[in-house]
């Protein structure tokens, strides 16, 4: 986590983005006021300045979460033109990156237990999962068969997200490799 400089006034997103932070090293429970002040070498007064309680901070630090992974990506992809098949490659490539750079969902993944999380975690599969059905549907495949295509490709990229953060070793690094990597995935996705 950066170290914040002390003289600067700390705001809501500095402690919501601490707390993603905190969340991808050690899931919720990493979640506390006083080591999150701490690293952010500010007081507990600042914390509450911003948030009535721990809650409070967990609620603002999934909307960032969600924002930035979900709401963000569905709002790039369906601005873009072009045909479908683009559209989705473009998809696949922004999300496999995501994937590839945000520990917070894993760790989110792990939490879905806890009621916040769970209900965090399904608004963003079903908003994911409604782009990528939206999308199959432009490319020209029925609703039903758009929904299973668009299952099995969030389902690869759960999949994939959890290698590249377990073994990331597995996959592909040369950017030859990623790419043909990618051109299968699509391939697979959109075969009659």
């Amino acid at each position: 986590m950066p170290e914040q400089n002390p003289r600067r006034r700390l705001s809501r997103d500095d402690w919501a983005e601490a707390a993603l932070t905190a969340i991808a090293a050690g899931g919720l429970a990493a979640v506390a006021v006083e080591p999150l002040a701490a690293r952010l070498h500010a007081t507990k007064g600042s914390f509450y300045w911003h948030f009535a309680n721990r809650d409070a901070l967990l609620d603002a630090a999934l909307a960032r979460w969600e924002e930035r992974t979900t709401t963000d990506v569905i709002g790039e992809i369906t601005a873009m033109d072009g045909e479908p098949a683009d559209r989705l490659r473009r998809l696949i490539t922004r999300v496999v990156g995501i994937a590839e750079r945000d520990a917070v969902g894993p760790a989110l993944l792990a939490t879905a237990a806890d009621e916040r999380v769970a209900a965090a975690l399904d608004r963003v599969t079903r908003a994911r999962i409604g782009l990528i059905v939206a999308l199959f549907e432009d490319a020209g495949f029925a609703p039903a068969a758009a929904h299973r295509r668009a299952l099995l490709a969030y389902s690869a990229y759960l999949g994939h997200a959890e290698l590249a953060h377990s073994t990331p070793q597995v996959l592909p690094q040369a950017s030859e490799e990623r790419r043909a990597y990618l051109d299968d995935v699509l391939r697979a996705l959109t075969a009659p």
